[in-house]
């Protein structure tokens, strides 16, 4: 039976390319059979974070973002990252074993650097506490997009260092990818990938007149509605398939392509996108209150799936104490 792990950074309001991009992989993966395991990941927030009131509302925030779009606490464990102390443990034993050369190839240290982030060593050794994020609970499948194949790859290498060492300790986890077909592209508010260092997000659970606002922003041209164009430029049309049927889509693409009288303009467009994503996220937006307003329910849900988690990393972290002479 697998044991699937995955996490995310309580860095900001959860957006749609979060939603696409993750967390509607992670809650299908609970239809498939094994153990669920899913932390928020507030001690990596810590190499960027320095408003402590802030963190706990993003915790808050992304438990309760979860929980509203269908994570079900009977099939998976949610709990906060911080809540599993063995887990600091596992990242400086698989520390004592990891050359520095494996850190220094780390693809996320180095773009942050490139981007003008001061490096500290927390950000340096980051992929070591993700690597122990992943080996704590025995996971054996690690759903991720393609820039978090490193860090899988990484976790894969420092298992491999420790039980090369000291015995068969750690599981090795494999990394798993979703389709490509399945994969549908998130382009932000400009046109660049969808992402809150660019300031280009557009909220989950954003609506009225607020999120139609924010709609409006998407970048367009000043072409009339009559001008024919080519659909395939128009990163607008990406946005629409994320929440209307492909075939209403392409009625949409074929009418812009058309032109001429009646060929609809970038503000009917928005309107369509706005209104569908209304209309998607509504449940979901329902249940957040609901959630908001029984903190003491969202509390509990993290205090048992950190009891279970705790459990599971305890007994990992024991064994890997013995193995290497500490116990």
């Amino acid at each position: 039976m697998d044991t699937y792990l995955s996490g995310i950074q309580p860095s900001g309001l959860l957006h749609i390319g979060n939603y696409f991009g993750a967390i509607r992989q992670h809650i299908r993966l609970l239809e498939e059979q094994g153990e669920h395991f899913y932390f928020i990941a507030d001690y990596h927030a810590l190499t960027s974070s320095r408003d402590p009131q802030a963190l706990r509302e993003f915790v808050l925030e992304t438990a309760v973002s979860y929980l509203a779009l269908g994570l079900d606490p009977a099939k998976a464990c949610l709990f906060r990252q911080s809540e599993v102390p063995e887990v600091t443990e596992i990242a400086w034993l698989l520390s004592t074993v990891t050359g520095m050369g494996l850190l220094e190839r780390a693809h996320s240290f180095k773009d942050k650097v490139a981007k003008g982030v001061k490096p500290s060593v927390g950000l340096f050794t980051y992929p070591v506490l993700m690597a122990a994020d992943i080996l704590a609970y025995d996971s054996t499948v690690v759903p991720v997009g393609k820039d978090q194949v490193q860090h899988v790859e990484m976790a894969q290498d420092m298992a491999g260092y420790f039980n090369g060492a000291f015995g068969e300790v750690f599981v090795r986890p494999e990394m798993s990818m979703p389709a490509a077909e399945k994969m549908q592209k998130v382009p932000g508010l400009d046109g660049q990938k969808m992402s809150k260092s660019y300031g280009n997000t557009l909220w989950i659970f954003e609506s009225g007149k607020k999120l139609k606002k924010v709609v409006n922003k998407i970048v367009t041209d000043s072409r009339a509605p009559e001008e024919p164009k080519n659909p395939s430029e128009l990163f607008l049309f990406d946005l629409m398939a994320l929440f209307v049927p492909q075939t209403e889509v392409d009625e949409w693409k074929a009418k812009v392509q058309v032109g001429g009288e009646g060929a609809p303009g970038y503000g009917t467009l928005k309107g369509v996108i706005r209104d569908a994503m209304e209309e998607y996220f509504a449940p979901a937006r329902k249940r957040r209150e609901e959630l908001l307003n029984d903190r003491a329910e969202v509390d509990r849900i993290l205090q048992a799936g950190a009891e279970k988690a705790r459990a599971r990393a305890a007994t990992v972290r024991d064994r890997a104490l013995l193995a290497c002479g500490l116990r």
